[in-house]
């Protein structure tokens, strides 16, 4: 087996202008990321295997709500924008980014076929090209997934490259600071791959951190996740606490919040969303288990974490008991996507909510403004509901309800008047008595 290197040397005036810029994975991340770069006047590629996505963005329509309207057909119009479905095009790009889903699998442990099938399709793509690319990996993952899965895959071909990790940080529907402002870590495999990375990077975004290693740039994108899933379970536990003590656990943090050092404020909730802190912490947890260590802190914080949605529940039951003397027989979620005003469903603890009621035979419906019908998910398939209309009609016939998203489009006063119980996990209701309320 051949075992190529990257070029000695990079000089930045060898970048072609346009540089062509080929993304794999035209997600949350991903196509964000082809504006950026399409803003910057590169060439862009979008490479995805779902052909409905390509379908869409060829007509200039966006399958990701948050982004807006216009998203999609400023890409679409533009003649250095083209999506694709055929991986073959990767020969053509100067870079190469991959941001493909790195989910857990069955087992909790880290799923990697999407990088390791990126991996063989650039390494095919590299080998036609026969020339220098540069590559790198955006995926949160564990220490070493550049090194050790990427590069081999590359040193096949025989073909000199440079080989980077920049972790995103994408934020769905923060439009504050915009994508380009936010500071991109790189590390490469080397100094001449950081070098690398950074040139093509520096065409879009303002400020580039380069460091010392791939591995580097990949724990630091674990601690920011590990940072959140830890203290919001902190304050989660402390919320279950408090709350036998008849404490209300958002007074805590607001006046704990008036220290003007050493304290930064976490809120509870009803369980973690999104990619970031419910999945990637467990990939440094996995990663200490194979070099015969432990993340306690880790491995707490999702014990505590995942468990909030059966207290939601639990807290439903107990309130519509003390009000009727019996269980719910029917009770309405408010809000499916896993945070507010965005129609992101990844890991939402939504579900995991409507699973739990189901279990107790309570019949469960969700309204959501950004949601209209539910769609298959890894964990658990296709729901089959719609969402239900916030009328005082609608909302009077449930037994209760569960602020599980504080969508601003919901009316807050219509659900006051003519919700029978209300339990908020969000603390939407804020100072508002009301025995009706409880929070949770």
């Amino acid at each position: 087996m051949s075992t190529s290197k990257p070029s000695q040397t990079f000089d930045p005036s060898s970048l072609p202008a346009p540089i062509t810029v080929a993304v794999i994975g035209l997600g949350y991340v991903g196509l964000p990321l082809c504006r950026a770069m399409l803003d910057a006047g590169c060439r862009v590629i979008g490479v995805d295997n779902d052909p409905d996505k390509v379908e869409m963005l060829e007509k200039g329509e966006s399958y990701l709500n948050h982004l807006g309207p216009d998203f999609a057909r400023v890409l679409q119009a533009s003649s250095l924008f083209s999506p694709t479905t055929n991986t073959g095009r990767l020969a053509e790009a100067d870079a190469v980014l991959v941001c493909v889903p790195t989910p857990l699998d069955k087992q909790q442990e880290p799923d990697l076929r999407y990088v390791k099938s990126s991996a063989r399709n650039i390494a095919q793509a590299l080998a036609i090209r026969g020339r220098s690319q540069i590559v790198v990996l955006e995926s949160t993952t564990y220490p070493g997934t550049t090194r050790e899965v990427l590069k081999p895959a590359l040193d096949e071909t025989g073909i000199p490259y440079y080989l980077a990790f920049s972790p995103e940080r994408v934020d769905p529907g923060r439009v504050d600071p915009p994508l380009v402002r936010i500071p991109k870590i790189v590390g490469g495999i080397d100094d001449e791959s950081t070098a690398a990375a950074a040139a093509v990077y520096s065409k879009a975004f303002e400020t580039i951190v380069p460091v010392k290693s791939c591995e580097i740039a990949e724990s630091a994108k674990l601690m920011e996740n590990i940072y959140r899933a830890v203290n919001i379970a902190l304050v989660n536990e402390m919320k279950i606490v408090l709350d036998k003590m008849g404490v209300d656990i958002w007074d805590v943090v607001k006046a704990a919040s008036t220290k003007p050092f050493g304290f930064s404020p976490f809120f509870p909730g009803p369980g973690l969303g999104g990619h970031c802190i419910p999945i990637d912490p467990f990939y440094l947890s996995w990663r200490a288990r194979q070099i015969g260590e432990e993340a306690r802190f880790i491995e707490l914080a999702g014990l505590v974490n995942r468990s909030m949605p059966n207290h939601v529940v639990d807290k439903t039951i107990e309130a519509v008991r003390e009000k009727t003397g019996e269980n719910p027989k029917r009770v309405l979620v408010l809000g499916l996507a896993y945070k507010p005003d965005v129609d992101d469903l990844r890991e939402s603890p939504s579900f995991q909510i409507i699973h739990l009621l189901k279990q107790h035979d309570i019949a469960p419906d969700y309204s959501d403004p950004y949601v209209p019908t539910t769609k298959h998910m890894r964990h658990y398939g296709d729901l089959g509901l719609q969402s239900v209309p916030l009328t005082s009609e609608n909302l009077h016939s449930y037994d209760a309800v569960i602020v599980s998203t504080a969508h601003h489009a919901f009316d807050w006063n219509l659900i006051l008047e003519h919700a029978r119980v209300i339990i908020d996990t969000r603390n939407v209701f804020g100072e508002v008595e009301n025995p009706k309320i409880i929070k949770a």
